[in-house]
């Protein structure tokens, strides 16, 4: 089952949401902590990049390992993510999953928890209607975007999860649903994380955090936690510790979790990435045992 409050996105225009979907830091060597090198030094807000910055960005990330970006680490992450939000492994098992969670969210959907009040659902099926204009969930589409940003069902029962759940037999609408966990969730995370001189490992927590926060500025939201973890630590990318500051980034994350009704349990947190963070497990290496919610998960190798 779905736990509750998967997402907490802004409930704005997709196009205000792209602003915060890019990765970014600081100016290497223009009096903001750089060296000259072009190596990124630091962290700056998502829209503070011009296209040189972000160019120069690209060419730094192209010299780093692949760390998550790995097919092998990517499969993983995608387990353990499953793990927190379905109490399962097989993460393509949920391509199909659609259901009120009670949350104030509407509807959770699909692979990563799209919802229709956030504005994440309906603009999956908008984009994947302009390409398969005869699918199975285009009639819902009005409804969709009339309850975008309330837990409302209206124009959506009786057959809306129905019909989700049909579509996502679909080949199609599956590579929808991955393409837009990469571009809106895993991407700008991972981009980010190693932005910020982090490693697997960091790079998992930040995609993490970005899947159950949603890609928001303000202080709940993923951009505002990590601008709280950076008031008290340093990234590895200005001259901080890692484990240092990724145990302060899981405190932050921990603390917003339990300010909120719909985020009490913490044990991906506490049972999950702070373990492996405390076993120095950096790059995330199998065999891989945790615990959330209780139960016990273990990957002892990814094909």
């Amino acid at each position: 089952m779905k736990r509750p409050g998967l997402l907490l996105l802004l409930v704005a225009p997709l196009a205000t949401a792209g602003v915060f979907l890019y990765s970014t830091v600081v100016d290497a060597g223009a009096g903001n902590g750089g060296d000259g090198s072009g190596k990124p030094t630091g962290a700056a807000r998502p829209d503070d990049r011009t296209p040189s910055e972000k160019k120069r960005d690209d060419a730094y990330l192209k010299s780093l390992p692949p760390g998550l970006e790995a097919p092998d680490k990517k499969e993983l992450a995608q387990r353990i993510v499953a793990s927190a939000e379905n109490s399962s492994l097989d993460w393509k098992a949920q391509y199909g999953y659609v259901e009120d969670i009670g949350d104030g969210q509407g509807y959770t959907a699909g692979i990563i928890g799209f919802c229709t009040g956030t504005h994440d659902l309906s603009a999956l099926v908008e984009r994947y209607t302009k390409a398969h204009p005869d699918n199975g969930l285009a009639r819902y589409l009005p409804a969709l975007r009339a309850v975008d940003g309330t837990d409302s069902h209206e124009g959506l029962d009786p057959g809306f999860t129905a019909a989700w759940k049909k579509e996502a037999e679909v080949p199609a609408f599956r590579a929808a649903q991955d393409a837009d966990r990469d571009r809106f969730y895993f991407n700008p995370a991972v981009r980010l994380a190693k932005l910020d001189g982090l490693g697997t490992l960091g790079q998992f927590i930040y995609y993490d955090a970005m899947v159950l926060h949603g890609p928001g500025s303000e202080p709940g939201g993923f951009y505002g936690l990590r601008e709280a973890a950076m008031a008290e630590a340093d990234t590895p990318a200005d001259g901080g510790k890692e484990k240092t500051y990724l145990d302060i980034f899981l405190d932050v994350r921990s603390k917003a979790m339990k300010s909120d009704k719909s985020h009490q349990d913490t044990t991906r947190i506490d049972t999950a990435q702070r373990q492996f963070l405390y076993d120095g497990n950096l790059t995330l290496r199998t065999p891989l045992e945790w615990k959330v919610y209780g139960e016990t998960f273990r990957v002892d190798h990814v094909n």
